[in-house]
């Protein structure tokens, strides 16, 4: 991994608790922060509307966030190497583009306008579906902690990304990792269900997720494991996990653990329903 970690501020709640979880991840990772505020001239460039001075009072009331968000930063983490800075254009275009140098980007689940919007609004997604290694999408206070991160298995090499990431969040916080792989039956109009031996095809299942799992736990030894194959649709299985989890780990493209549904869907609706963080992570 890299050793920046980037979180968006926009002085609202939300951004606040990105901040936190930022600062605490900067801390277990030894990674620097980096805080980032865009400021959207657009808006204010209309020349008939135009008032003077008024591009100095937006960057005063950006810099006023950025300093704000770093005095969070070093109460939660007095320790951590921290830097701001103020980037120009729409939110989501910039954040997205800082993730070339970044171990991660880090994003609250609801804001003010600035940067994150509704959990599923048009920053959150934008930057989750486009921005390349991990987006988290910080959905719950820093403090409330479970001890377990979950990850979300799909075939082979569409999840080493997530897989990898989801691993070392585990060692970093001395967590439990549960790798849920979720299966249903083939979906055939004409075929009843019975028609089908389910233990055998959730056995299959299983040696599958075993296969999966092999050698990142000889990797991460340290790492407890729990294998979760449950017959169930990965959304549901997911949002099911994340109620006891501090961190739920998605890949952003590939297929599905079913075969049929496309992992972005599944990204899409874990965001959705998640009750707590989530980490999208792109190749």
């Amino acid at each position: 991994m890299n050793h920046v970690i980037v979180v968006g501020a926009d002085g609202s709640e939300a951004a606040t608790a990105a901040v936190e979880w930022a600062a605490d991840d900067a801390a277990r990772a030894g990674a620097r922060l980096r805080i980032v505020h865009a400021v959207d001239r657009t808006p204010y460039e209309i020349a008939k509307f135009s008032v003077p001075g008024e591009g100095d009072v937006i960057v005063l009331s950006a810099q006023s966030v950025l300093s704000d968000a770093e005095a969070v930063a070093r109460k939660r983490q007095p320790g951590i190497d921290v830097g701001c800075e103020l980037l120009q254009g729409p939110a989501a275009a910039a954040l997205r583009n800082q993730a070339g140098d970044s171990a991660e980007i880090v994003i609250g689940g609801s804001g003010l306008g600035g940067f994150p919007g509704a959990v599923l609004g048009s920053v959150s997604t934008h930057v989750a579906g486009y921005a390349h290694g991990p987006v988290v999408v910080v959905r719950s206070g820093p403090d409330t902690a479970h001890g377990e991160v979950v990850v979300g298995l799909e075939d082979y090499h569409a999840c080493e990304p997530a897989l990898a990431y989801a691993f070392e969040q585990a060692m970093l916080r001395a967590s439990t990792l549960r790798a849920v792989y979720a299966w249903q039956p083939p979906a055939h109009a004409h075929i009843p269900e019975s028609a089908y031996d389910l233990d055998e095809i959730h056995a299959t299942q299983c040696r599958t997720a075993a296969v999966i799992l092999r050698g990142w736990q000889q990797r991460y030894p340290q790492v407890p494991v729990i294998e979760d194959v449950c017959r169930a649709h990965p959304v549901e299985a997911l949002v099911s996990a994340s109620a006891q989890a501090d961190l739920v780990v998605v890949g952003s493209q590939g297929r599905g653990a079913i075969g049929t549904v496309m992992l972005g869907s599944v990204a899409l609706g874990t965001l959705h329903g998640a009750r707590n963080s989530v980490a999208v992570v792109r190749p």
